[in-house]
């Protein structure tokens, strides 16, 4: 009897064991979590850190790429270099001055002066000082060329410098020129606490 009974008991071990055994096969294995990417193994185009492309939202453009030196790279198209005022034969040598208006935002006052190109023009009882370069009668930019598409003033525009006190403060220090436009004088502005110029017109070589 106590055999049938020793028997009986291990059996049932047994079964237990083989059913614990079969249900550990059948667990999946536990899924891996891919490392970071090398830059060798990145897609072209593809900035560390920065989601794919092909995963971006409809219309959202990636971020400026950096170069290795962690400045921006301009983008694709843009001229990079000096701006340089080329007078095209048609115009040079036809204008000899343009009109300003000088206006004293404190006095609202304004006044029209007439001055050379290629001069110096102190405003009368100010601490400014105009240095006036060329005249454009059709001003047009042509990547770093800037110029004149005709001799007629469709699009006038004058070069000019602005020092107060015989310091540069239009355009900004480093920049040649600054641009008046007359039909567009919102157009990049001399912007003054209290002086604002404008140009009202080039005059032709009598």
């Amino acid at each position: 009897m106590k055999e049938k009974i020793l028997i009986f008991i291990l059996s049932v071990g047994m079964v237990f064991s083989l059913g614990a055994c079969k249900k550990k096969e059948a667990q999946p294995p536990a899924p891996q979590t891919p490392g970071p990417m090398m830059p060798s193994q990145m897609p072209p185009g593809q900035v560390p850190g920065q989601m794919p492309r092909s995963q971006m939202p409809t219309g959202q453009m990636p971020p400026t790429q950096m170069s290795p030196m962690g400045q921006q790279q301009a983008p694709p198209g843009m001229p990079m270099g000096k701006m340089q005022v080329s007078i095209p034969d048609s115009v040079k040598g036809k204008w000899s001055a343009a009109k300003i208006i000088v206006e004293d935002k404190v006095s609202k006052t304004k006044q029209e002066y007439t001055v050379k190109l290629d001069s110096d023009f102190k405003i009368p009882n100010s601490n400014l000082k105009i240095h006036v370069g060329e005249f454009l009668p059709d001003f047009k930019m042509e990547g770093l060329n800037l110029t004149s598409g005709s001799n007629e003033p469709r699009n006038p525009a004058l070069g000019i410098r602005v020092l107060e006190n015989n310091k540069q403060i239009f355009p900004a220090p480093g920049k040649q020129w600054g641009w008046l436009f007359a039909k567009v004088p919102s157009i990049h502005p001399f912007e003054h606490s209290k002086y604002a110029i404008t140009l009202k017109e080039g005059i032709k070589k009598g």
